[in-house]
C-alpha cells in the first residue's frame, strides 16, 4: 500500500496536543487518554456487549466507532484508540481463535513448527479493512477542533486518533502457546530451537503488521501504538537477539508512513534501554519503575506515556489524587510526557475515578 509522504507536514501543523506531545513539541497541558478506555468497566459498553460479542464489535465498523467515541467523548481525553483486539491479524494469516469466558483467547491449532509457519499467509491483510471504516468513522466524527473546557474557548484541540497493532513477540507467544501464558515455554522453545521457524514467524508478522497499520493510517489514524504485552518475559539478551531486529523493523516500516509510534510493553523496566534502540517516538512506562527512573533510562529524544497503577483507581480520592500529583511532579512539565495509566483499566473499575483523574490533569498539569 503506497501513501502519499504528506505525513510528516500534518504532524508538523497539528492542532492536536496529543500528536505534538508525541514529537516531544511544546504543549499547553500535558494530554491525556487510557488503555482500555473503551472496556468493560463503562455502562455504554456493557450494553453493546448485551448483543454483541467482543469479535463482532471489532469487525462491524459501525459498532466499532460507536464505541470508540463514546468512551472518549464520555470521559474526555485527548485522543481515541480505535476499538480493536490485537488477534484480529490472526484470522488472514489462518489462524483460528476464539473468546472464551474466563480464559480469554485461544488459539484452536497453535503454531510450533516451521512447517505451520510455512503455510501462513501474507497475502489477505485487506481483510482486515473494518478497521480502517471504523477509524474513517472516527476521524470523521471528529474532524473539527473542539474548545478544551478547562483552559478556555479560545483554546482549539484537535482529538488524537490512534491506530494500533501487537507486535511480532505477543502476537507470536499467542500463536504458540494457544493462549495466555505464565513462563512462555514453547514459545522459547521455538525461539531457541528451531532457526528456520523463529526469523520466518518475525518476517510474516511484520508484513502482515506493516499493511495493518497502513490501512490504519490510510483511514485517519494520527499515532499507531504497537503492544509487546508480553515482552516483559524476555531477558535483555533473548530481547536483542530474538525480537529486537523484527520490532525495530515493523517501527520504522510505520514511522516511514509518516505517523508517531508508541511502543508499549509490561513489564520491561529492565528491556527499557534496548527497546529505545526501535526508534519509537513514545516508551510506554507501566506502574513498576517510577516515571523519572524510566525516562532516564529510555533516554534523551524519546518521550514516554504512563504510568498510573490501573489499581490505584480504587483508591480513596486523597491517595489517586496524590499518585497523579507524584507521576506529574516526575514528569516536571517536560516536553514528551502523554499521561496514562501503566497498563489497560480492569473492570469493575468506577468511571468517576477515571473521570477524576481527567480532570486533575486540566486542573494542574503543566
Amino acid at each position: 500500500m503506497n501513501l502519499p509522504d504528506a505525513s510528516s507536514s500534518r504532524q508538523e501543523q497539528s492542532t492536536s496536543r496529543f500528536v505534538r506531545a508525541c514529537l516531544r513539541q511544546p504543549v499547553d497541558r500535558t494530554p491525556v487518554w487510557f488503555l482500555r478506555q473503551a472496556g468493560r468497566y463503562m455502562p455504554e459498553y456493557m450494553a453493546v456487549r448485551k448483543h454483541h460479542s467482543l469479535l463482532d464489535i471489532c469487525r462491524t465498523p459501525d459498532i466499532a466507532a460507536e464505541v470508540t467515541i463514546t468512551a472518549a467523548e464520555r470521559l474526555g481525553v485527548d485522543a481515541a484508540i480505535i476499538f480493536a483486539d490485537l488477534l484480529l491479524p490472526f484470522t488472514p494469516m489462518g489462524v483460528d481463535f476464539e473468546f472464551l469466558a474466563g480464559e480469554g483467547p485461544v488459539v484452536n491449532t497453535p503454531i510450533r513448527t516451521a512447517e505451520q509457519v510455512a503455510a501462513l499467509r501474507t497475502d489477505r491483510i485487506d481483510d482486515l479493512s473494518y478497521v480502517a471504516r471504523a477509524i474513517e468513522k472516527v476521524t470523521a466524527h471528529f474532524a473539527s477542533p473542539r474548545a478544551d473546557s478547562a483552559r478556555g474557548p479560545d483554546n482549539q484541540d484537535q482529538l488524537g486518533i490512534i491506530g494500533f497493532c501487537g507486535a511480532p513477540f505477543t502476537l507470536a507467544s499467542y500463536m504458540i502457546e494457544g493462549g495466555s501464558s505464565r513462563n512462555y515455554l514453547e514459545t522459547k522453545k521455538l525461539m531457541y530451537a528451531d532457526p528456520p521457524a523463529w526469523p520466518m514467524l518475525m518476517e510474516k508478522l511484520v508484513t502482515v503488521l506493516t499493511g495493518f497499520a497502513a490501512q490504519q493510517i490510510e483511514a485517519g489514524a494520527d499515532v499507531i501504538q504497537i503492544f509487546d504485552s508480553w515482552a516483559g518475559a524476555l531477558s535483555v539478551t533473548d530481547y536483542r537477539t530474538y525480537v529486537l531486529p523484527a520490532t525495530t523493523l515493523l517501527i520504522q516500516n510505520v514511522k516511514n508512513l509518516g505517523v508517531p509510534v508508541i511502543y508499549f510493553g509490561v513489564d520491561t523496566a529492565s528491556l527499557l534501554p534496548a527497546m529505545r534502540e526501535t526508534g519509537a517516538d513514545v516508551l510506554g512506562l507501566d506502574w513498576r519503575i517510577p516515571l523519572d527512573e524510566g525516562w532516564r533510562a529510555v533516554g534523551p529524544g524519546c518521550a514516554v506515556q504512563g504510568n498510573l497503577d490501573p489499581i490505584t483507581l480504587f483508591a480513596p480520592e486523597a491517595v489517586l489524587h496524590a499518585r497523579v500529583a507524584e507521576i506529574l511532579a516526575a514528569a516536571a512539565g517536560r516536553p514528551g510526557h502523554i499521561f496514562n495509566l501503566g497498563h489497560g483499566i480492569v473492570p469493575g473499575t468506577p468511571v468517576e475515578a477515571v473521570l477524576q483523574v481527567v480532570r486533575q490533569i486540566k486542573q494542574l498539569a503543566p
